[in-house]
């Protein structure tokens, strides 16, 4: 019933989530410019602009929460650590995420760990999202959407920059960010940005220490232009991926059993490791060139590695000698099998490549031509200390490494013929994938050596219309399984997508209207099955033939020169056609894990003077399930969330200054967005009321 009356506040002025028309800089980036005409449901937000008085500490996905069809999540409760999003009830596993057109996808696990990326938004200009399979891009193919996060370019003037925030669970960020301007005849500039961040935690003990770093040079002569970005962080994080029992949830809701240490008969709780926690450090290098090479041809090529190195420690009581590949030791004549460690495993990768893009633009056709190759190799390895035994240090138990190469082509083409504009998109993928996945006590493992071909073409086609367009598009795509499906089951197969899309885009003065429809048929898309593995990642098997299918609507209207309203909702059924359990078992049609029906968000911006404005947010999430068995118990239930912000720009000089409040869960709401299946329901448990505080200072030259 609460949805009907949130739903009926929404309908009288439609739906949207994101203005396109404002939300670019003058110097767009030729891509976003292709991306904006293309026949696909696209957000293109300006970060600066759209964010910024949310950008208080807090990850990327907990920023785009109020985006069409996006729903986020955080592992610690208040949205800073481990989080994540899904789009269109699709998992971060299945959303193609890029940095700069260069997959940011973990290449074996393709999952998207934006902790090791802290404050990312801090440092892009403008992030695309498109809807379902989208466009051809680098890396693997977007089976819920694919977001590229383009980061800005050194300033042309110089400036100092500070970013202070602190609010609730003693959650603080310092940011300091320096630009030289042009120098060296005016073809030279360079920025850097520095960030720290910490956070408690909602759940008890889950704190986040997270570091992030961004430097940039770019260099401009006559039709070259050179662009060199590093980027990463380092984080290190108490474990919160466990969750709680419903009955826990229910009465201490901020409980976190990881690193929990028991008595002998694992009877009580008595004590916690103090460090249970996740250790990472990741290095981004691109470097990005851009040549024109007449009035119709440009070329993009961006050669990228990625360095990552980091393990998590936990602690395992009373555990077998045997088990990590040790001898057992005899103390008074008396032989001991079993003890107490501290475990850490560990993973070193690299990854590294090439992109290149060829733009051609002439009268009434514009032609991208792209090759992508990519290699990723991996190390697995962990080690174990005895906790009463300090003569085994660091002992090595098991090893393993991974390699995966990618080579991909595409070639796109939009052609306009009076009001119509026809898109066609031709892609072709090659995957070559050979590991060795050797877990503790095993010394044969099991041999991964797997190839995939793949092509996925592509068509549309946009109509023009006085003040926007309609538009139809059709895509065919597949994507291979990741480490970890291929771990739980080597026959795991890829997933293949029909993509089916229909929408309108649509301005009435300075409103805008958006609405898309969508069919996206699979055949062995791979679901959440409601349990996650040892390392608290979510589980998936391939379904059979399932589908997702909804309407997209969304608006923004000026009520007045004070008042500004914006909504979206997404109405969609998610169903699996002929499920079948572990066991073999056919259920039948089910709703897909994690993937609610209804999903919508409203907001209300009130400016009584030119610098001061407030917002409050509200967002209706639907019941959604745990696992695919429409078992009841296993049902969250659907919640209205209110969230309020303020901001107040001022001017002194050359100095700008930003005064940003904002408030999550207002109402003190008890929900739950995130969960899986242990002998019942586990939740992931978020915050109540909690408040950031931040002020933004930048001095221009």
């Amino acid at each position: 019933m609460k949805g009907f009356i949130f739903l009926g506040l929404c309908a009288g002025p439609l739906f949207f989530a994101q203005s396109t028309q404002d939300s670019l800089t003058t110097k767009e980036i030729e891509s976003v410019n292709f991306t904006r005409r293309l026949p696909v449901a696209k957000d293109i937000i300006n970060v600066e602009k759209d964010l910024s008085g949310k950008n208080l500490g807090q990850d990327l996905p907990i920023l785009l929460k109020n985006q069409t069809s996006v729903l986020s999540t955080s592992d610690a409760g208040n949205g800073v650590g481990y989080t994540g999003f899904r789009i269109r009830g699709v998992g971060g596993a299945s959303i193609n995420v890029m940095l700069n057109g260069v997959p940011y996808n973990d290449s074996e696990s393709q999952g998207t760990y934006f902790v090791d990326v802290p404050d990312l938004a801090s440092s892009a200009s403008q992030i695309v999202i498109q809807r379902g399979v989208g466009t051809s891009s680098n890396g693997v193919s977007a089976f819920g959407a694919s977001v590229n996060v383009l980061t800005k370019n050194p300033s042309e003037k110089f400036y100092l920059k500070s970013d202070e925030s602190f609010g609730s669970f003693n959650t603080y960020k310092y940011s300091a960010e320096i630009g030289s301007g042009k120098f060296l005849n005016n073809k030279l500039s360079v920025s850097g940005r520095y960030s720290k961040i910490h956070s408690d935690g909602y759940i008890d003990r889950a704190f986040s220490d997270l570091d992030s770093y961004q430097f940039s040079a770019l260099f401009e002569a006559n039709k070259t232009k050179l662009r060199f970005i590093t980027f990463g962080g380092k984080e290190k994080t108490y474990q919160a991926y466990n969750g709680i029992a419903r009955e826990t949830w229910l009465t201490d809701p901020k409980f976190n059993i990881s690193g929990a240490i028991f008595n002998s008969d694992y009877s009580q709780i008595t004590g916690f490791y103090d460090d249970e926690t996740d250790n990472y450090k990741q290095n981004h290098y691109q470097l990005l060139w851009e040549q024109n090479l007449n009035k119709n041809w440009n070329l993009e090529t961006t050669f990228h590695y990625t360095k990552g190195q980091g393990y998590y420690k936990n602690y395992k009581q009373d555990a077998d000698f045997a088990k990590y590949n040790l001898p057992n030791i005899f103390l008074n004549n008396q032989e001991i099998t079993s003890t107490d460690f501290t475990r850490k495993k560990w993973l070193n990768n690299d990854f590294y490549g090439a992109v290149s893009t060829l733009y051609g633009k002439f009268q009434n056709l514009d032609l991208n031509l792209g090759a992508v190759a990519n290699q990723y190799f991996g190390r697995h390895y962990g080690n174990v200390s005895g906790v009463q035994f300090p003569q085994i240090d660091e002992s090595e138990y098991y090893r393993n490494s991974s390699l995966k190469n990618e080579v991909s082509g595409f070639a796109k083409a939009l052609v306009k013929a009076d009001q119509f504009e026809f898109f066609g998109d031709l892609q072709l993928r090659n995957i070559d994938y050979s590991t060795k996945i050797q877990q503790q006590g095993d010394d044969e493992g099991a041999v991964v050596d797997k190839n995939w071909l793949f092509f996925n073409p592509k068509v549309g086609v946009n109509y023009q219309i006085n003040g926007g367009k309609l538009f139809l598009s059709y895509a065919h795509a597949h994507r291979e399984p990741n480490r970890d499906d291929l771990f739980s089951n080597p026959e795991t197969q890829p997933e293949k997508l029909h993509d089916f899309e229909a929408g309108l885009e649509k301005t009435f003065g300075k409103a805008s209207f958006t609405a898309n429809l969508y069919y996206m048929n699979y055949k062995n898309q791979l679901v959440y099955n409601g349990q996650i593995n040892n390392v608290g990642e979510f589980i998936r098997i391939n379904s059979g033939k399932s589908y997702r299918a909804g309407i997209e609507i969304a608006t923004i209207i000026p009520l007045s020169e004070k008042f500004l309203l914006a909504a979206n909702a997404t109405f969609s059924q998610n169903r699996n056609r002929d499920f079948t359990t572990d066991g073999g078992n056919l259920i039948g049609k089910t709703h897909i894990s994690l993937s609610p029906d209804l999903l919508s968000n409203l907001s209300l911006q009130y400016s009584p003077l030119k610098n001061l404005s407030f917002k409050v947010q509200n967002q209706y999430v639907g019941k959604q399930y745990l696992d695919n068995s429409d078992d009841i118990i296993n049902r969250l239930n659907d919640y209205l969330m209110t969230d309020l912000s303020a901001q107040y720009n001022f001017k002194l000089k050359k100095n700008d200054f930003s005064l940003n409040f904002l408030v999550n869960n207002v109402l003190d709401k008890k929900y739950v967005n995130n969960g899986f299946v242990y002998e019942g329901p586990y939740y992931f448990s978020q915050a109540g009321v909690n408040f950031m505080l931040g002020l933004s200072w930048k001095f221009t030259k």
